[in-house]
């Protein structure tokens, strides 16, 4: 796989692929994380001297032109990262993208409009898919893919983009599968996964490989309901998965069988409603009762995750503990990166909540080893399976 270096992008203009799928509130960015980590790529190409187009997506507008999902706040505040005007293109390959990929001056920054605006981007049809690369690849002589987070999807500006032109991937990319490498190829053990969110469904496939690769799993979120139950435990009106039941006792089997240890909480807060404001209480994790539900891991079960992690060498967590963004549901995500960052591991915050959590409850960024942007781009890598966009990028 090729990277930035090798290509000779003076005068150039260069299509980047990043993620930029940032969370707005009323039109305003709550979380700039992926903004601040396509910088470095997009400011390198245009410190050589590159005309560089910036292309994205932000949520699922489903090919249709939506207000609410303009990247236009992007452009303003990335403009901001950069230190330099970034010129905004009002659609994604028509006109108004034609026209500043013409006018682009070297060491300028252009971002074009929603690519999901575009029905042909999230295509499973071939020929309508690759008629919108064909679009995308016209407004350029030269290709980066740096959009991480995206790499698991087969779309028109990851995977058929690439085929078109000259590529190579950005900064982002080779620094998240470097991550990832020494999360699956060997691993400097103890290696301990921390496992959270809402659904456990969401986390099988991960789970399933990572029993021949992990020393822990540590278990919280709304998931761990799923896996209490299954050890035959009242779980109340917390979130449950019955249909998944099953395969969560065999992984636990699985586990047992391996000398896998999974690690799950002693106790949880459980409310009588999804609120702040409800009445909640420390209960055992084996004693929840029937009328609340469970919407963090407690204190002792903090305690014993922190004491789980400290003595590990390798450690990647994905998922919060809990509803974090609720102040008396977020000292368990808490404790866990509390935990990462009292340990000596190499730690991997993997994207998605998990990074978010970081920010919003106020650690230091720079005390993790790393924190991805990849969300579920890293679970499937994690999962042994082939990601289109890097299969794309490479020679």
């Amino acid at each position: 796989m090729r990277t930035i270096d090798d290509l000779d992008v003076s005068g150039k203009r260069v299509l980047v692929r990043s993620d930029l799928n940032v969370p707005l509130e009323d039109g305003a960015i709550t979380d700039d994380g992926r903004i601040r980590a396509s910088v470095p790529t997009i400011k390198a190409l245009a410190e050589r001297g590159a005309k560089v187009i910036v292309c994205a997506h932000l949520g699922r507008p489903k090919g249709e032109v939506k207000a609410e999902f303009s990247l236009a706040p992007v452009a303003a505040r990335l403009g901001e990262l950069l230190g330099t005007e970034v010129v905004f293109a009002s659609d994604t390959a028509g006109p108004s993208a034609a026209a500043i990929s013409a006018a682009l001056g070297e060491g300028q920054v252009a971002l074009l409009e929603n690519l999901r605006f575009e029905a042909g981007e999230t295509s499973k049809d071939d020929a309508e898919r690759g008629a919108f690369a064909d679009r995308l690849a016209a407004l350029a002589d030269l290709y980066v893919g740096d959009g991480f987070g995206a790499v698991h999807r087969k779309h028109a500006s990851v995977y058929d983009v690439p085929g078109r032109l000259p590529h190579a991937a950005g900064g982002l990319i080779t620094t998240e599968v470097a991550v990832l490498r020494r999360l699956t190829e060997d691993v400097a053990r103890p290696y301990a996964v921390v496992l959270g969110g809402a659904k456990v469904s969401d986390k099988l496939a991960v789970i399933d490989n990572l029993l021949d690769k992990a020393d822990r799993i540590l278990v919280g979120g709304g998931m761990v309901f799923t896996f209490l139950k299954a050890q035959g435990h009242e779980v109340g009106k917390s979130l449950l998965e019955e249909d998944q039941l099953e395969t969560v006792r065999s992984y636990l089997s699985r586990a047992e069988a391996k000398g896998v240890e999974f690690v799950l909480p002693v106790d949880i807060v459980a409310a009588t409603a999804f609120s702040a404001d409800a009445d909640h209480d420390v209960v055992a994790a084996d004693a929840i009762p029937a009328d609340r539900l469970g919407l963090d891991i407690g204190p002792e079960s903090g305690k014993l995750f922190a004491a789980r992690l400290a003595d590990t060498r390798t450690v990647f967590w994905n998922g919060p503990m809990g509803v974090f963004e609720m102040e008396p549901y977020s000292h368990g995500t808490r404790a866990v990166a509390q935990g990462l960052l009292d340990s000596t591991a190499f730690t991997v915050v993997g994207g998605g909540d998990s990074a978010a959590a970081v920010r919003t409850l106020g650690f230091d960024e720079t005390g993790f080893g790393h924190i991805s942007t990849g969300g579920g781009a890293s679970l499937e890598y994690l999962e042994g399976k082939t990601l289109p966009g890097l299969e794309a990028l490479e020679d």
